[in-house]
């Protein structure tokens, strides 16, 4: 017994008749480990090839991506449900498409619109020559189109509030266009008569707002929140969390501000594989944009639909990019991320070349927060991301 069917999107047709575990096994082959596209806390992706059943032509059909969630885990049976619920009816040029879903026996399925450059993250901190380093014009198309997305769900008749915004669910298709991916942990938003939704504290330490991690308690500005530090990570290029910095400098926006509210301080924390290839005004703008939108106080922030209106009037009046020169601290010795940083005091972390190449993958530290007592322990794990568990 099992529901396998396809998505029945909001003014969308669906391109699937109907979705059996059997199909998508032959469509991964097996689910085989070489078909790994990446894996999260409760479950992986998967590289798929769907026939097309309409034709009798042989080789016609599609790329799919398939998540395969962990039916044992009551956590991967509600990231499944919260994936149908909101994606099997929302439709946006900017949301992954969900085209269908398959609930069998044991077997929790997705299955989504294959995107061709993977994950923003991938492309801003992975390593190997499928890596391709993004240009300042593709960057800010990218906040863009990202920035549409969540407008879109904070603009409903009930809001939906995505809780888990970063650049490792940021995909990205063909064409560079973003797409907001992974719903599993999206809520509905509050009522006319409430001002937030109380509930578990779950998302990825670095992104998550601060009245959230404190209290449990989700805004809709929790989201711009998360926005923000995608944009300081697309500025900057460095990580939301990365305990291989120097001490203090291990969350990305508790040492920055100060850096994005100076000009002259800001140029040296651009990421070095810009080259220098920017327009610094444009730069300028949307690091104080980004400043409104990690202010510790929710109310201060601004909604999405006024970020989706200031970066496309940047991008409107967006300059040829020209070359800056870094200052002296930003020449020297570079190194590549994922090695120990250099202690020389410096918050600056130019990188040597642009494929970012890393030698080892070094354990991650995961932030786990105790609800209870309202403090956070870091310990050590090998993780992909450090995500925020009761």
């Amino acid at each position: 017994m099992g529901i396998c069917m396809s998505s029945a999107s909001v003014n969308q047709t669906p391109p699937t008749a109907g979705l059996f575990s059997s199909e998508l096994k032959s469509a991964t082959r097996n689910f085989r480990s070489d078909t790994v596209l990446g894996e999260g806390g409760f479950g992986k992706v998967y590289k798929g090839w769907l026939a097309d059943k309409s034709t009798a032509k042989s080789g016609n059909g599609s790329m799919i991506a398939v998540k395969k969630l962990n039916s044992d885990s009551q956590q991967g049976f509600q990231e499944w449900l919260s994936e149908v619920k909101f994606l099997g009816r929302l439709s946006h040029p900017n949301l992954v498409k969900l085209l269908g879903y398959c609930w069998e026996d044991k077997e929790l399925l997705l299955v989504y619109e294959f995107m061709h450059k993977g994950s923003l993250e991938n492309h801003l901190f992975g390593s190997g020559t499928s890596v391709q380093q993004l240009p300042w014009q593709i960057r800010l198309a990218i906040l863009v189109g990202a920035a549409r997305g969540l407008a879109f769900l904070h603009g409903l008749d009930r809001k939906i509030i995505y809780r888990d915004f970063k650049s490792s669910n940021i995909l990205l298709d063909g064409s560079y266009n973003a797409k907001i991916s992974d719903f599993g942990l999206a809520k509905m938003g509050p009522t006319e008569s409430q001002s937030h939704v109380t509930t578990r504290i779950l998302g990825t330490y670095g992104y998550a707002a601060p009245e959230y991690v404190s209290t449990g308690h989700l805004y809709v500005k929790s989201d711009v929140y998360g926005f923000g530090v995608v944009m300081v990570e697309m500025l900057t290029g460095l990580r939301a969390l990365d305990t291989n910095r120097p001490d203090g400098q291990h969350i990305l926006v508790d040492w920055i501000k100060p850096y994005l509210s100076d000009r002259r301080k800001l140029k040296n924390v651009m990421d070095s594989c810009l080259e220098g290839m920017y327009p610094f005004k444009d730069a300028f703008q949307i690091a104080q944009l980004a400043l409104t939108c990690v202010e510790n106080e929710h109310k201060i922030r601004p909604s999405m639909q006024e970020i989706v209106e200031k970066l496309e009037q940047i991008d409107s009046g967006n300059e040829k990019p020209t070359e800056h020169k870094l200052n002296s601290t930003t020449r020297g010795t570079a190194y590549r991320r994922g090695q120990l940083p250099l202690r020389n005091g410096s918050p600056l972390y130019p990188r040597q070349d642009c494929n970012c190449v890393k030698k080892e993958r070094l354990p991650k530290r995961v932030a786990v927060l105790c609800e209870k007592h309202f403090y956070y322990s870091l310990i050590y794990a090998n993780h992909k991301d450090q995500n925020l568990v009761e």
